[in-house]
């Protein structure tokens, strides 16, 4: 089974505002500068397509104070004296505000598969941001290799459900793990081992790093945070989903020899050694001369270095375009 991290690794990780719907006619410019104003504290994918989505529009930055980044939830701050909340629905619940006449945006959004970005000032929700992250060129092509592979591929992230199945079903996935908290992700690897099965973990980021840690195997592509690179057991140095079968094909490739040549030594010594010490001369008068069994023994050698070589002709996954 192969669990992969969902943004940054299935997806481009650069999200993009589909649209922004205040409580108001229109979006005001202040609004819109105070929230970019906040997010322009985080480091999310999310925060910074809002960061964006201002720039573009040429909105004058603003300044935010008292900065809490909230993992899993979103962030709080104080910008012009006002108390601003932005992130997602659990983050509101958390602080007691509610939706009101957004609701109905909110759903709207959300059911259309985009991640909601809720917006609260003063206690009072006031914008719902819509955002969308597309997937990787490559993600469908990985997913059907790992398919043929015969490995269960697993989506998880902190995203809600619909957005999550959306893309699942864009990639042909089979299983999704929506809304699951950064410190929960490695309670969810434990969860999935715990029925026997072995279980790799694809991620990038910061928060995949303790999941990377507890898999069987953690692998960390090559856009990833330090962190998620020195957890992990092996690294990609592209950010392409599709090195992820590639990795798994080179290194059953690379076991299956390992067998063959160790079955080939063996059953070779167990009969050459017997002939070269002698044991079959009494009875057969057959042995090896010195230079003779020194010759097989370099055959011997010979063959396995030649079918470790022939790893090179291995099929692996093709990029088109």
């Amino acid at each position: 089974m192969v669990v992969l991290d969902k943004t940054g690794t299935l997806t481009k990780g650069e999200p993009a505002v589909t649209e922004f719907v205040t409580a108001a006619a229109e979006p005001s410019p202040q609004l819109l500068a105070t929230v970019a104003a906040v997010e322009r504290e985080s480091e999310h994918p999310l925060a910074q397509a809002i960061v964006r989505y201002a720039q573009e529009r040429g909105i004058a930055s603003a300044r935010a104070e008292k900065f809490e980044n909230v993992p899993g939830h979103g962030a709080v701050a104080t910008v012009d004296g006002q108390r601003v909340v932005v992130g997602n629905r659990r983050l509101l619940d958390r602080e007691g505000i509610e939706l009101g006449e957004l609701a109905g945006a909110r759903a709207r959004i959300a059911d259309g598969g985009q991640t909601a970005v809720l917006v609260a000032v003063d206690d009072k929700a006031v914008a719902v941001v819509g955002i969308a992250d597309a997937p990787r060129e490559t993600a469908a092509a990985a997913v059907r290799d790992m398919h043929d592979l015969g490995v269960e591929v697993v989506m998880l992230t902190g995203d809600n459900r619909a957005t999550a199945d959306r893309i699942a079903a864009e990639l042909g996935i089979d299983t999704v793990i929506a809304e699951v908290l950064p410190g929960d992700k490695a309670e969810t690897i434990a969860q999935l081992q715990s029925g026997g099965r072995k279980v790799a973990m694809v991620g990038d980021g910061v928060n995949d790093a303790p999941a990377l840690a507890r898999a069987d195997l953690g692998i960390a592509i090559g856009a990833g945070t330090d962190v998620a690179i020195d957890t992990a057991d092996v690294v990609l140095m592209r950010s392409d989903p599709l090195d992820v079968p590639t990795a798994l094909r080179i290194g059953r490739g690379t076991l299956r020899k390992m067998h063959q040549n160790l079955a080939w030594a063996v059953g070779y010594n167990a009969v050459a050694l017997p002939i070269a010490a002698g044991v079959f001369e009494p009875a057969f008068g057959f042995t090896l001369r010195p230079e003779i069994a020194a010759l097989t023994m370099s055959g011997s050698s010979i063959i396995v270095a030649l079918n470790a070589v022939s790893l090179k002709r291995l099929r692996l996954p093709e990029r088109r375009g």
